[in-house]
C-alpha cells in the first residue's frame, strides 16, 4: 500500500510507473486505469462485518464522481444566486458540502433501487436524470421544470425518486412503503429512505423502523447528520447523537459522508443486507456550508471559521480532486476542461430558466392524478374553472 497524506491508494498504472519512495507517490510515465483508496473505519452496530475500508475506482467513475459532485455545486450556487434576485421563491434548501453523500449513494444503486428523501434534494433530481435547466426552472415556478413549474424547490421527481418532501420526516414511512412495493413486485431492489439528524428524533421514524423490521423491507434509513437541525445542534437537540445506533436491533452503519467512496462502499454493503437479511440504518456524517435554509444565514449558531474550517479540511469535492490527481486518474488539465465545461453549461440552464414562460391557469389543475377517479378536484367550488385534466407534459429535462 502506498501512503500519502492523501490517504491510502495503489493506483494501477496502465503501462509503466517509476521507481516508488516509500510515503509518496512519484510521477508516472503514463496515467492509471484505476485505483484503490483506503477510507476512514466504519461503525457498526448490531453487525459483525462491515464494509470494506478500500474500494477501487476506475478512471471512468472518477470522471463521473467529480462531474457530479461539480455539478450539484454549481447548481446550488445558481439556486441560491437565483433565490436572492427573487425568481426563486418560497422555501429554498442548499445541499453544498453534502455532495459525496448522494454521488456515492447513486454510484451504488441499480436500475431497480428508489430514492425518496426531505426537501434538499436539487442535487438528488440531477443525479436521477433531470438535465440542469429542468431543476433551475423547476425552481424558478417555469414551464420547463420537472414538474412543469408546480412543485418548485421542495417538490421534484423523477424516475425511482419519489421527491422531495416538505413535512419533516414524513419521507420514511413513505420510503418503506416503496420498498414494501418492491417486495411485491420481486425485482431486487432496494429504497434509499433519506432524513436529516433534525428528523431523526420524530416517531413515524421509529414506526417505520419497526415495521420494516416486522415485514423484512428492502430499506435503507439513511440519516444524512449534517450537525445542525434547522439552527440547532445535534447534541442540543437529541440525547443520542449516534443516529446509526438508533435503530434499537435494526443494525447501524457510520459512514463519512464527506467521502464519496466510503459512502458508495456503505451503500452496496447495504444493499446487500436489506436483500438478503432486512432494514440497516445508515448514517452519513456530513456538513453543510449553507444555513437551513437561504432565509437563515447559518452563523448565529455556529462561527464562520467553524465553516471554513470543513471547508478547507474535509470538503468532498476538493479532497476526492486531491486524490485522483494524485493516483494519475486525471490531469489537472482534465479537471480544469471539464469545471470550465460544467460552468458553461450550469449558466447557460440559468439564463433559460430566468427566459423560460410559466404554465398558463387553465394548467394548475391538471395531473392532481394519475388515474382521476374523484371527479371535480376536491376542495374546489361547484361551478370552479379549476378541472381536473391530464397532460402528462413533466418530462426529465
Amino acid at each position: 500500500m502506498i501512503k500519502t497524506g492523501l490517504g491510502s491508494l495503489v493506483p494501477r498504472i496502465l503501462r509503466q510507473q517509476t521507481a516508488v519512495v516509500p510515503g509518496t507517490l512519484v510521477s508516472v510515465k503514463n496515467y492509471a486505469t484505476e485505483a484503490t483508496f483506503e477510507t476512514k473505519p466504519f461503525k457498526l452496530h448490531n453487525l459483525k462485518e462491515g464494509p470494506p475500508t478500500t474500494g477501487k475506482v476506475t478512471k471512468d467513475e472518477a470522471v463521473k464522481y467529480y462531474r457530479q459532485m461539480q455539478t450539484i455545486r454549481r447548481l446550488e450556487t445558481s439556486a441560491g444566486n437565483l433565490y436572492k434576485e427573487k425568481l426563486v421563491r418560497g422555501f429554498c434548501h442548499l445541499y453544498s458540502g453534502q455532495e459525496a453523500c448522494a454521488v456515492g449513494m447513486k454510484g451504488a444503486m441499480r436500475p431497480q433501487d428508489n430514492i425518496i428523501s426531505a426537501y434538499r434534494v436539487h442535487g438528488w433530481t440531477y443525479l436521477m436524470g433531470v438535465s440542469p435547466q429542468g431543476v433551475l426552472c423547476e425552481l424558478a415556478g417555469k414551464q420547463g421544470g420537472c414538474a412543469r413549474g408546480k412543485g418548485g424547490s421542495m417538490h421534484m421527481y423523477a424516475p425511482n425518486f419519489y421527491g422531495g418532501n416538505g413535512i419533516v420526516g414524513a419521507q420514511v414511512p413513505l420510503g418503506a412503503g416503496v420498498a414494501l412495493a418492491c417486495k411485491y413486485k420481486g425485482n431486487e431492489g432496494v429504497c434509499l429512505a433519506l432524513y436529516g439528524d433534525g428528523a431523526a428524533n420524530q416517531g413515524q421514524i421509529f414506526e417505520a423502523y419497526n415495521m420494516a423490521h416486522l415485514w423484512k423491507l428492502p430499506c435503507i434509513f439513511v440519516c444524512e447528520n449534517n450537525g445542525y437541525g434547522m439552527g440547532t445542534s445535534a447534541e442540543r437537540g437529541s440525547c443520542n447523537v449516534n443516529y446509526y445506533q438508533r435503530g434499537d436491533v435494526l443494525p447501524g452503519i457510520w459512514v463519512d459522508g464527506m467521502d464519496v467512496v466510503a459512502v458508495r462502499l456503505a451503500t452496496e454493503f447495504a444493499i446487500n443486507h436489506v436483500l438478503n437479511v432486512g432494514p440497516v440504518v445508515m448514517e452519513v456524517y456530513t456538513y453543510r456550508y449553507s444555513g437551513h435554509s437561504m432565509s437563515d444565514p447559518g452563523t448565529s449558531y455556529r462561527t464562520r471559521e467553524e465553516v471554513q474550517e470543513v471547508r478547507q479540511t474535509r470538503d468532498p469535492i476538493s479532497s476526492f480532486k486531491d486524490k485522483i490527481l494524485a493516483a494519475g486518474l486525471v490531469t489537472a488539465d482534465e479537471l480544469k476542461a471539464m469545471d470550465n465545461q460544467i460552468k458553461k453549461e450550469v449558466d447557460e440552464a440559468t439564463k433559460q430558466a430566468k427566459a423560460d414562460a410559466e404554465i398558463g391557469l387553465p394548467e394548475l389543475s391538471t395531473d392532481v392524478y394519475s388515474q382521476n377517479q374523484e371527479g371535480p378536484i376536491r376542495g374546489c367550488n361547484p361551478g370552479s374553472w379549476l378541472k381536473h385534466g391530464t397532460l402528462n407534459r413533466a418530462v426529465n429535462l
